[in-house]
């Protein structure tokens, strides 16, 4: 099979993209519910022989139909299974610093948003978080704010809508004041109790300014500058976090996150590990990579978590 279309489906689920936490999985095969045309789909999918096969559900007691190719369209966007891994992977050869990358993150593909918001709230919720915890409290917060579907395989639920996360509570000490209940460890139904921290007051504001001043489909169009410094502008987002959004959210494949592992890494990888701000980082990626960047990234990551390199960075 040619590198083109190989996928490794369970590193991309597992390889903490902050587009989405992880499908849920049974087996051997990953399962999330899409909104597509505004029709809500359970998406299946199943790797076999390193490539991706899908399969589809509606609702129960439902008449929605959608054509199997839109479907296919979306799901192939979704895993970005129209990139091409053998011309990226000629590409990192020609690099001596990159060429070993190959070999640890095979089949590892951008995993990209299935729905705007999400991607914003869990890249604002996995600042400072492990992968973890804040694939849980995105997975708590889609249970309690969002909309469940019954669908033959079971019960999911879906994105929660702005206004959803615009009326939550933000702990239990405001869900307490404004409820009948007896004593406040009771109160679980607010963001705090989904495990998010310092984050909830940041997710609630980020969300009233999205409803209000920015439009996605607006966003998508802007240049990368005009949407890099547009999304600056959301309470809990910095230049990292608003990387990821643009990278995994808006398919803006010049962003180039960078924290201090990424700093570590490219310092080690480029500049005999001298002491590189992270700023000048993210400058170096952009630059040396174009548009290939964010791919060079997520393979930076993956690769140095894989081969040791990030156990020996940390010492």
């Amino acid at each position: 099979m040619s590198d083109y279309n190989i996928i490794d489906l369970e590193l991309t689920q597992l390889s903490g993209q902050t587009s989405q936490p992880p499908w849920k999985q049974e087996n051997d095969e990953y399962r999330e519910v899409v909104i597509v045309e505004g029709v809500p789909v359970l998406f299946k999918a199943h790797e076999l022989n390193k490539s991706i096969e899908f399969s589809y559900e509606f609702p129960l007691n439902s008449d929605f139909h959608i054509k199997k190719s839109i479907l296919d369209k979306k799901a192939s966007e979704i895993f970005d299974l129209d990139f091409n891994l053998s011309k990226f992977y000629k590409y990192l050869n020609q690099d001596e610093k990159l060429a070993e990358m190959t070999s640890f993150c095979e089949g590892l593909r951008l995993f990209l948003a299935k729905d705007k918001f999400e991607s914003i709230l869990s890249s604002i919720c996995s600042a400072n978080n492990s992968i973890v915890r804040w694939t849980k409290s995105i997975d708590l917060i889609k249970e309690k704010w969002g909309k469940s579907y019954e669908f033959p395989s079971g019960t999911f639920y879906g994105v929660p809508s702005l206004d959803a996360i615009i009326n939550s509570f933000e702990d239990d000490q405001e869900e307490f004041d404004n409820c009948d209940f007896p004593d406040i460890s009771l109160c679980e139904n607010n963001l705090k109790a989904c495990g998010v921290g310092y984050r909830a007051p940041y997710m609630k504001k980020a969300t009233e300014i999205l409803s209000l001043e920015m439009d996605f489909g607006e966003i998508s169009k802007m240049s990368y500058d005009e949407a890099f410094d547009t999304i600056l502008k959301l309470p809990g987002v910095g230049p990292k976090v608003a990387d990821c959004i643009l990278l995994y959210g808006f398919n803006f494949r010049e962003a180039f996150p960078s924290d201090v592992w990424i700093k570590r890494i490219v310092s080690h990888l480029y500049f005999e590990g001298k002491d590189i701000k992270v700023p000048k980082i993210r400058e170096f990626g952009m630059e040396e990579f174009g548009d290939y960047a964010g791919y060079v990234q997520l393979y930076l990551f993956h690769y140095a978590r894989r081969s040791g390199l990030m156990n020996e960075l940390k010492k």
